[in-house]
């Protein structure tokens, strides 16, 4: 498949600006090949997203943002260009649970997704063999209440080491401290099994259990510095009833929470993610 070029806009909403950018992209005989917009009337705000084909555009990515910027400076927008041909960086995180690890590491295998995987780090050295088995490092780092800060410092050196574009929480049963929330803010994706913001938490499947709902789901969302509160990706539900104990739920919600991580990574890698404040907007 020929590469694209994805511009990705979001700024104040108002007229003209898919026009400006429609001109500029015609200008230098640009191909579009996907656009999407979205207009939050509420907010006021203006979402788009368009791929163009590379080989249409006379230059490189660094001439097309030089030239893109007065228009940016003129609608105030915040914005992004990324090239479909350069994957982006991803490290993992893991405890002991496996399923979103493997089935993450099974696609990336199998090139459903496109993204190089650079490293695996874990508090706990379980999962070493399958990830080693890919040929990807494994990083065993030992999260105790005594080491935090150490433990923390060590892996922040090495997100920045591996120049880590995202970062994915598969089941990392640790809480970032805030200090690396900030500095990777919008790079962090965790899998939290749950429909969130029900269950926020420890033992999600247990609450939800004790509740005795009929729906039990997992939220792929962003992390900031509030546990469990960051920007949604994506979400799913699957049905449950009474007869269903609490080891059948956690079956169950297995399978949603693999899916919606790589659904999420997915829209994170191909650049169909905007968040403006608290909330997302996923174009897919």
């Amino acid at each position: 498949m020929e590469h694209t070029y994805r511009l990705v806009i979001s700024c104040p909403d108002r007229v003209g600006i898919v026009a400006k950018v429609s001109n500029f992209l015609t200008t230098y005989n640009g191909w579009i090949t996907e656009a999407s917009h979205h207009a939050d009337n509420q907010a006021g705000w203006f979402f788009m997203r368009h791929e163009i084909k590379a080989s249409s555009i006379p230059f490189g990515l660094d001439q097309f943002r030089a030239a893109f910027e007065p228009i940016a400076r003129e609608f105030d927008m915040t914005w992004h260009v990324a090239d479909s041909a350069v994957p982006k960086k991803v490290v993992l995180m893991c405890s002991k649970e496996s399923h979103c690890l493997a089935d993450l590491l099974h696609r990336w295998h199998s090139k459903e997704l496109n993204a190089e995987i650079v490293a695996v780090i874990s508090n706990h050295d379980d999962l070493r063999r399958m990830v080693e088995w890919h040929d990807i490092p494994y990083h065993h780092i030992p999260v105790t209440k005594d080491n935090k800060a150490e433990a923390f410092a060590e892996i922040g050196e090495l997100f920045s080491g591996y120049d880590a574009d995202v970062i994915v929480l598969a089941r990392y049963m640790q809480i970032l401290p805030p200090e690396l929330c900030e500095q990777y803010s919008g790079k962090v994706i965790n899998i939290h099994h749950s429909f969130l913001p029900s269950f926020a938490g420890a033992r999600p499947y247990h609450q939800a259990y004790n509740r005795g709902v009929k729906l039990i789901g997992a939220t792929c969302h962003y992390v900031t510095q509030d546990l469990d509160e960051g920007p949604i990706i994506e979400q799913d539900v699957i049905r449950v009833n009474h007869s269903d104990a609490i080891e059948d739920m956690v079956r169950l919600g297995k399978d949603v929470e693999k899916n919606v991580l790589a659904r999420g990574l997915r829209a994170h890698i191909e650049d169909r993610v905007i968040t403006h404040e608290n909330k997302t907007v996923v174009f897919n």
